[in-house]
């Protein structure tokens, strides 16, 4: 009998990945809190979309609220617990699925930002594992719908990054990369920190400049004022990753200290990043955008204090500023709260 697959938290990331692993007839339990979301998966299964045929189909699934959680006590215990909440939810999130974990089952982190050392808090760091979604673009655009904006990643970007904190490779993190497989390009890393800390510079040169300007992706690409904020959120992210002794992969194309001599004014390699970001929209859908923005439009809570917060606390701590990750958590929290409405002359001062 296979593994029993839990995905806490089926939004955009959750429910596109469960959605692949149910097609596939693996055992999976959907945890959510939305009822109407959780109704329409029972009902009428998970409907996922993308930019090509192959992308599109719907599926049957099985999903629960989360009072209904304390029905699977009755059950087989669950092997693999994916966390897919967001970062200020994973606390109470991973304490539920906690004591319903098998003897050896574990919790995968397949979120934004760093939140291993959390799971690892309650569930300890041995039942804890990583995975990074680097470009994956998808968006909950309805219940029990989930749209994905890019093309597939293939041979050309690999998506999921699966890894154990300790670095090591294990067969319980190759059957986490096999799984991820049927979505779209996986691999087991041997990095699972500095491919973290990679993503997240990536999210944090993006997510919360598309959120406080109110444009796509693809219009954030298309626009000299958010490119060159992108840089120097880039750049602020590598340096203070680095200090911190992280490994860094390359992000979008480019190797971490090209974020930074762009930084500090290489006009040629400011150049070269523009062309690439401007070139990034060709076969994307005008309608992409990153989490942070969908959660604005939602009047959702935002990830900015685990992102570009975290760049900012992470660099007090060892004596480093980042001026303009600090100014975009201020720009971003005042479309959060409803002080300032989105604009592109929130960010044009940064």
């Amino acid at each position: 009998m296979g593994k029993r697959i839990l995905i806490m938290g089926a939004g955009a990331v959750g429910a596109y990945v469960g959605g692949y692993m149910a097609r596939m007839g693996e055992d999976v339990i959907f945890v959510d809190p939305w009822a109407e979301h959780v109704a329409a998966m029972n009902n009428d299964g998970l409907t996922l979309s993308g930019l090509t045929d192959a992308e599109c189909f719907n599926t049957p699934t099985r999903a629960i609220t989360l009072t209904d959680v304390q029905g699977l006590k009755r059950e087989k215990p669950i092997d693999i617990a994916f966390i897919c909440m967001k970062s200020y939810d994973t606390a109470w999130a991973t304490m539920l699925v906690k004591d319903y974990l098998s003897r050896t089952g574990f919790c995968v982190s397949l979120q934004n930002c760093i939140n291993e050392e959390t799971i690892a808090d309650i569930v300890g760091w041995g039942r804890t594992t990583g995975c990074i979604a680097a470009k994956i673009a998808v968006e909950l655009i309805g219940p029990g719908k989930v749209r994905r904006g890019v093309p597939l990643g293939g041979k050309k970007h690999t998506v999921f990054r699966a890894g154990e904190v300790h670095g090591r490779i294990t067969p319980r993190i190759e059957e986490i990369a096999k799984l991820l497989s049927a979505v779209d390009s996986a691999k087991v890393t041997n990095n699972l920190w500095g491919e973290r800390w990679s993503k997240l510079v990536a999210n944090a040169m993006r997510n919360g400049v598309c959120a406080a300007s109110g444009l796509g992706a693809n219009a954030c690409d298309q626009e000299t004022i958010t490119r060159r904020l992108t840089i120097r959120l880039a750049g602020e992210a590598v340096k203070i990753g680095k200090a911190l002794g992280y490994q860094l992969e390359t992000i979008n194309k480019f190797e971490p200290d090209d974020w930074v001599a762009a930084m500090d004014g290489d006009t040629g390699m400011i150049a070269s990043m523009e062309k690439v970001m401007e070139e990034s929209a060709i076969g994307r859908s005008d309608a992409s955008r990153p989490s942070m923005a969908q959660d604005i439009d939602k009047k959702r809570r935002t990830e900015i204090h685990a992102i570009n917060g975290f760049v900012v606390e992470k660099g007090a701590e060892i004596g480093l500023t980042a001026p303009a990750n600090a100014a975009l958590v201020e720009a971003v929290t005042q479309v959060e709260t409803g002080k300032s409405k989105q604009s592109l002359d929130l960010v044009r001062s940064i």
